[in-house]
This record gives C-alpha cells, sequence and structure tokens, in this order.
C-alpha cells in the first residue's frame, strides 16, 4: 500500500462506472473450453492482473522462448480443473507453446508422476493475442484442498509489457530453453512475481460457491511471509476447509498493492477492474471489500477529505448493487487504524471514520466484518495493535494477518 502521492484528479463517479463497463466488454477472455460438465466451474484461486512495472518485470533470461514454473496455494480441491491466462494489459500476443500442471513439492520441486499438459482447443499451443485471455480445456487432475500447484509455461514469443501480479509473496522460477519436463528448476533464476496467470477453477458440485476478496496490499499480503501462503485470506481458507459446514467454498484473493478505489494508485482502480476482477468470476457467493486507504491517504488538504470520503461512499453503494444484481452478498470490511503510519492526518482520519461509520450502519450492505475493532490498540483506538503491524503502522505482519483471518465468524458463510 505504501505509493507515492497520489495525484487527485477531477472526474465523477459516472464516468469511472462507464470507463468499468467499457472494460469489462472490451476484455472478455476467449474460453476455449467447449464441453459441458456435470456440476459447475468453481473458483479455487485468483490474482488480479496489472501492468507489471518497469522494476518488476522478469530478469534474465526473460520469459520469451524460456520456461517459467509458478507455484499457487489453491482453496478447495476437485478431480477436473482449468486454467485462465492473461494477456490483459500487453500491447503484443504472447505464445504459449505448452503449458503443464504438477503437485509441488519444496521450492521448485514437482511431483512428476502428476504432471498433465495443458490443452486449447485440443492443441499444446495458444497464442493469447494483444488484450487477450484464455481458458484452458477441462483436465483430469487431483487437486487436494489447500494444496500447491506447480504452473509450468514454455513461452515462444512474448509481449514488451507483461501482464501479471508483481505481490504474489511467493518464489517463480526461470530456466532457459523447454524445460517442461524438468521435475526440478535447479539453477534457475527466481523471481517473487507472478505473470500471465489470472485463475483456476474446480469441477464442484452445485453446493459449493467461492469467496472473492477485493483489496490493496493488506489484501495482497504485504508484511506476509514469502512462500508461506499466511495472508488473511489464506488463514480464512484453511478455517473454511476445516470446517465440515464450509469446506466446499473456494477463496479468491483479488487484491493488488497500492490500489485505489476511485483514482490513482496503482493498477486498475476497483471500480474500473470490478466486471473482471469480481463478477467473471466462477460461482462467487459472497464478496468481501476492504478498500479505501490508498485514496484516504492520498487526500491533500482538509477541503477534500469530506468529498474523497462521500465518494468512496458512492462507490462501495455501485459496487454492492452490480454485485446484488447478480445474486451476490456483499460484506463490507472497515478500513484498519493507520495513527503514526505515512498517511495519519486529522483530516485523513476523519475521512476514514465517516466512511467505516457508513460501512457499520448503512443496509447497503449484508454483513461487516470489523477489522478496525479487531485490528486496534485497545488503549488507542486510533492506531494499530503494536504487535500486528510490520513496523510502519499501516500494513498488518504475520500474527496481524493471523488475527485478521482467525477473527471472521464462519457463519457469514452457511447460509
Amino acid at each position: 500500500m505504501s505509493i507515492p502521492k497520489i495525484k487527485i484528479l477531477a472526474g465523477s463517479l459516472v464516468l469511472l462506472t462507464v470507463c468499468s463497463l467499457l472494460w469489462s466488454c472490451s476484455s472478455r477472455p476467449y474460453n476455449t473450453s467447449k464441453s459441458k460438465e456435470p456440476g459447475k466451474w468453481v473458483g479455487t484461486w485468483a490474482t488480479a492482473p496489472q501492468l507489471v512495472e518497469p522494476n518488476n518485470m522478469p530478469p534474465k533470461p526473460g520469459l520469451a522462448n524460456n520456461t517459467i514454473r509458478q507455484v499457487v496455494r489453491v482453496s478447495i480441491g476437485g478431480e477436473r480443473l482449468r486454467l485462465h491466462f492473461s494477456n490483459a494489459f500487453s500491447k503484443e500476443p504472447v505464445t504459449m507453446k505448452t503449458v503443464a500442471v504438477a503437485v509441488a513439492r519444496e521450492g521448485s520441486l514437482i511431483d512428476a508422476s502428476t504432471q498433465q499438459i495443458l490443452k486449447f482447443n485440443g492443441t499444446e499451443e495458444v497464442i493469447m493475442p494483444p488484450s487477450g485471455e484464455v481458458y484452458s480445456d477441462p483436465v483430469a487432475f487431483t487437486l487436494a484442498p489447500g494444496s500447491r500447484l506447480a504452473i509450468t509455461i514454455y513461452l515462444g514469443d512474448t509481449s514488451p509489457g507483461i501482464t501479471g501480479h508483481p505481490g504474489s509473496r511467493t518464489t517463480s522460477y526461470i530456466l532457459s530453453g523447454n524445460q517442461i519436463e524438468s521435475a526440478d528448476f535447479v539453477n534457475a533464476v527466481t523471481t517473487d512475481h507472478w505473470y500471465i496467470i489470472n485463475s483456476i477453477d474446480v469441477m464442484a458440485d452445485t453446493g459449493s460457491f467461492a469467496i472473492a476478496a477485493l483489496g490493496n496490499s493488506i489484501t495482497d499480503g504485504r508484511g506476509s511471509g514469502t512462500n508461506k501462503q499466511n495472508r488473511w485470506t489464506d488463514i480464512l481458507s484453511e478455517k473454511l476447509l476445516n470446517n465440515t459446514a464450509t469446506r466446499n467454498i473456494g477463496v479468491l484473493n483479488l487484491g493488488i498493492g497500492g490500489n485505489c478505489v476511485l483514482r490513482g494508485g496503482l493498477g486498475p482502480t476497483a471500480l474500473t477492474r470490478f466486471d473482471r476482477d469480481i463478477l467473471s468470476k466462477s460461482s462467487i457467493k459472497w464478496l468481501l471489500i476492504l478498500e479505501g486507504i490508498n485514496d484516504i491517504g492520498g487526500i491533500r488538504n482538509a477541503e477534500n477529505a469530506p468529498k474523497v470520503a462521500r465518494e468512496l461512499i458512492e462507490a462501495y453503494s455501485l459496487m454492492a448493487d452490480k454485485a446484488h444484481a447478480r445474486g451476490i452478498k456483499v460484506y463490507g470490511c472497515t478500513i484498519l487504524p493507520f495513527e503514526k503510519s505515512f498517511y495519519d492526518t486529522p483530516y485523513r482520519q476523519q475521512a476514514r471514520d465517516r466512511v467505516n461509520e457508513w460501512i457499520r450502519t448503512t443496509n447497503k450492505l449484508d454483513a461487516v466484518i470489523d477489522f478496525d475493532k479487531v485490528m486496534r490498540n485497545p488503549d488507542d483506538i486510533k492506531k494499530i495493535g503494536s504487535d500486528w503491524h510490520d513496523g510502519d503502522w499501516l500494513h498488518p505482519n504475520q500474527a496481524g494477518y493471523k488475527k485478521m483471518g482467525e477473527a471472521i465468524d464462519l457463519d457469514l458463510f452457511t447460509n
């Protein structure tokens, strides 16, 4: 969430909404999966794509004509899956010559006996056009709940502007040439970013659903451990899997570090990406919104604070209306305390208080997850607990993310 000062631009919420709709219409994925399946597709993992910044690009030897292995932690399991890949922010085509999935072991090692080659309309190679996306054909694969899946891609030509997710908190491995059959990427170049991969669905029974978490770096996991899969959404997923009544519920993390709801920040705003990152996902039944601190942190003077608070409330209302129209329940998450952080000013505090009060009292939302109360210092409620932040009084640390995930009432997801 630490971002440069945000230039507050003029513009109306209506215009942002129109842009969101236009984005959704122009970036619908090409679905190569044609067959009719029993049950339904349910999301088990996802990440929010964005244009990768120059300092987060793949290290040498790069992706073109090389192989990358990326590891993700899924939520629910299944016996059949499909993968979704994104070239949404790239201006040139990207060729995937071969894509494989396998059970991940330690580091870059896979269980080679589990590896399956994915197909796209029956062929191994697929070209994603500029701004395009693609689903794989369904593939039989035993995916255990809460397990780690390795996705290995041998690429051909790639775009100079790469679509990915910099805040993976997970190590990826790059080797020169075609290494699709390599069980262990010995001497690979490593990078803690994801590229091209977007989401994973499993074929599940009709009673299975998914939770989507829309957020910024506190959802993306800044301050959590690399390769530990201990964001608050991961903690929530473990709780759900360990409870008989909720073990058929997937969790999709759609957080982007530095993201804003209205304007500025990193990646497309929450309003702009809402249709693509939330409404297009498979079998979403619940939406958790934890966004707004970067918009509040970008307020430059006391005069603008009421306006930004009002626009945030209008934006939450709009997103709730759109989700409700799809039958999705919307849970508002209050914004965490930030006194002593680099965002701390009296007028920003007032804006946060106004937004949190609306979240707690509005009838626009179906429930409240009060992270403000969960994470505050009981003796100084404007501050995050001293044992729960990552040194900047803004982002939780590993103990803080554990506290957030464990505080969520699972009864919210049993009706």
